[in-house]
């Protein structure tokens, strides 16, 4: 017997034990099991009952409630293109392997799981669970039941938004069990619309005098249902089959009422409207077997995106109540398909001279046909094209990696991984512009694992990373919603980083935890903006175009903090948790050549309080966060974003049965906008505009109703 099947059937087993406590709780019993560390798996694991005093609905729920733990979602949850299957990974893993998912965000998979089919969760060191998780401190195994039967959820929502719109959703999922196959299912409405009202105000940043005043009112409106499906047959962990696929037809409209007062002419009213329809579908799978006293592992993922974008801007010379006639505007439609076929093959085993082993290899081909049209709306309603470098083209990349892995216990306490990673890429772009390229990185990485004793665990790791690069950076386009134009650079580059970190975490005031995290990025060829002028109109600045370019060598530096504390002693059921991070990123800028932070989302400072209290069959709380202004330094304007006052939500949660909860919740966040505009741009300013922003979505009122049903494998696991 190998030792992965070993490990599978103690899994088992457990399980069967922890019924009980779970079944007790979810009966009314008040025990709440400890935290159980062992330093022989090398994992903290809290079993079922110990969530019960939350009255979790779905796996996120347990996540949330780990004491800790800080739910990672991956590179690319936001949206971006991330490098392969590895780069996606987060710090989650199901029944000890990772879903076989780029699309779905880690947090939407784990809402599909219910909290009723949950034995226990794992908490232990990345290097447990394959080269993807490698020097990560912290990952959460989710173990599910066994057992034979089926659970499922179903959630009834009503927000109330400003100024009395009424959003309402529904979604629901199902798990059902029988022997070693599994089969999930889940769906929802995923509407969201929003009310938004603000103003701009626009002055000379020489003078200060006022240029400009805009009441702006928008509408969001986002439908996004989606459905999604998985197939497991789970006969141990090195005999499993995984089939899952995804959904999602994704539609955005926006609608903008604008009352333009400008200083030198009279009042009109202009029209923003945007109808984005981006659907997307995913299939993958995995097949794991035994080979060779280890497990073989291949993995197929296919996805498939549709990009159609239009946007319409309208100008008038009076305002709509008085009989304006539109006297200009600009339209934009974007027509792109984007998609992306990966496969791996991967093999591990636990116990090969004396060290754990993994090798494995991936290739992936990735494509974007892209088409964008824009034009100029003249007085008479006719449209005229404007030229945009690199309006139509298409990207393809053909990349394979190969890697190898190899860890060992030195003692009782240390732990060395350490690896390194090859990887070989050709991309091509045509259209209107041509460029080729192959690119070779070599990608070592190291960990070393520490537990000194008395309850604490460090741990050290050095890794080379690669970006995936956005394939929509090659192409130009129009932000009719700020007035500007992105250019297309098909000459761009990834940036390659030496990542650097230390982790030190301890137990606090029982099952809470003090963790603190320190890092350093050392980047070469750091993505940000660069200034592309057209090589056929020399010395115009109107032909120069603000792009994504890369800069040189860029550094960040960062610590962060993470305080989660039982505070039971001071009142029975409270719990806090604080997190907190100061970074500082430091990179030369290409326009005057200074110091500055990197573009983006890089706050020097943000932090995070959440505080909760669970008292019978009520649980109340509040959370409340803010950050420091971060800037995009485009080499035509600085746009700043920052918060009016710090955000919040609360929520107050009644359950009058196991299986039933009714929440109601609030939430409101400010956000303010500063952009500093360089006409034609910052190396040659003729003219500098400062124009700033408020917008108020008011606060928002939600009340929510869950309902459970089944629980067939609660009393068995």
């Amino acid at each position: 017997m190998t030792v992965t099947r070993t490990l599978w059937l103690t899994t088992v087993g457990i399980a069967a034990i922890a019924s009980g406590a779970s079944a007790a709780a979810q009966n009314g019993a008040t025990a709440q099991p400890a935290p159980v560390s062992t330093a022989a798996s090398r994992t903290t694991v809290y079993q079922a009952a110990y969530f019960a005093q939350f009255a979790p609905r779905t796996a996120l729920d347990i996540v949330q409630h780990v004491p800790g733990f800080q739910l990672d979602l991956g590179a690319g949850q936001n949206g971006a293109d991330v490098r392969g299957f590895a780069g996606t990974a987060g710090n989650v893993v199901i029944n000890g392997a990772r879903p076989s998912t780029k699309s779905e965000s880690l947090d939407t998979t784990l809402q599909r799981i219910p909290a009723q089919g949950v034995v226990r969760v794992e908490l232990g060191s990345g290097d447990l669970y394959g080269s993807d998780y490698a020097g990560k401190s912290q990952v959460l195994n989710i173990v599910l039941s066994v057992a034979g039967g089926y659970d499922a959820n179903v959630t009834v929502g009503a927000v109330r938004r400003y100024p009395g719109y009424v959003q309402k959703n529904l979604s629901g999922n199902a798990l059902f069990r029988k022997g070693p196959s599994s089969v999930s299912i889940s769906a929802g409405t995923g509407f969201n619309k929003q009310f938004e009202e603000g103003t701009d105000t626009l002055t000379d940043a020489a003078t200060g005098e006022g240029v400009e005043f805009r009441r702006k009112h928008n509408v969001y409106a986002n439908k996004n249902p989606s459905l999604a499906g998985a197939y497991a047959l789970e006969r141990g962990a090195d005999d499993a089959y995984r089939v899952n696929f995804r959904w999602q037809p994704s539609r955005f409209d926006l609608f903008q009422r604008n009352i333009v007062t400008p200083s030198d002419a009279p009042q009109h009213e202009d029209n923003l409207f945007q109808h984005y329809r981006d659907p997307v579908v995913e299939l993958g799978g995995d097949v794991t077997r035994p080979l060779a006293g280890g497990a073989i592992k291949f993995v197929g993922l296919a996805t498939r995106r549709k990009r159609h974008d239009f946007d319409q801007y309208l100008q008038r010379d009076d305002l709509i109540a008085n009989g304006a006639q539109t006297v200009g505007g600009f339209e934009q439609l974007i027509d792109a398909r984007r998609n992306e076929t990966i496969g791996r093959v991967s093999w591990t085993r636990s116990n090969l001279l004396g060290v754990s082993f993994e090798a494995g290899a991936e290739t992936a081909f990735n494509t974007l046909d892209d088409h964008t049209t824009l034009s100029a709306i003249d007085e008479n309603g006719v449209r005229v094209p404007i030229d945009l470098p690199i309006a139509d083209a298409t990207v393809k990349e053909k990349r394979g990696e190969v890697y190898i892995n190899l860890g060992k216990a030195l003692s009782s306490h240390l732990r060395v991984d350490g690896g390194v990673n090859y990887e070989y890429s050709n991309l091509k772009v045509r259209g209107d512009a041509t460029a080729d390229r192959t690119l070779k990185f070599l990608k070592p990485n190291i960990t070393f694992d520490w537990k000194p004793g008395g309850g604490w665990h460090t741990q050290l790791s050095v890794k080379r990373t690669v970006a995936q690069l956005d394939f929509y950076d090659f192409i130009s386009f129009g932000e009719l919603s700020t007035n500007r134009v992105n250019g297309g650079n098909a000459n761009l580059e990834p940036q390659r980083t030496w990542e650097f970190r230390a982790t030190v975490e301890h137990p606090l005031l029982g099952d809470g935890l003090f963790k603190l995290d320190l890092g350093h990025d050392l980047v070469s060829m750091l993505q940000d903006r660069v200034l592309i002028c057209d090589l056929d109109h020399p010395g115009d600045p109107s032909f120069c175009f603000d792009a994504p370019g890369n800069l040189g060598t860029g550094k960040r530096y960062f610590a962060s903090l993470t305080l989660d504390a039982p505070l039971g002693k001071l009142w029975k059921g409270l719990r806090a948790k604080l997190t907190g991070t100061l970074q500082r990123t430091r990179v030369q800028d290409p326009v005057d050549g200074r110091q500055r932070n990197w573009s983006g989302f890089f706050p020097n400072w943000q932090w995070d309080l959440t505080v909760r209290r669970d008292a019978g069959a009520f649980s109340y709380g509040f959370e409340a966060f803010d950050n420091q202004h971060f800037t995009f330094f485009r080499t035509d304007e600085f746009d700043t974003s920052f918060n009016g006052a710090p955000g919040w939500n609360a929520f107050v949660e009644y359950r009058p049965g196991a299986n039933t909860s009714l929440t109601l919740s609030a939430d409101h966040t400010f956000g303010k906008r500063n952009r500093l505009l360089f006409f034609p741009n910052r190396a040659q300013p003729d003219e500098v505009i400062n124009e700033y922003r408020e917008r108020d979505q008011h606060i928002s009122v939600g009340l929510t109703l869950k309902q459970s049903f089944g629980g067939g494998g609660a009393a068995k696991k």
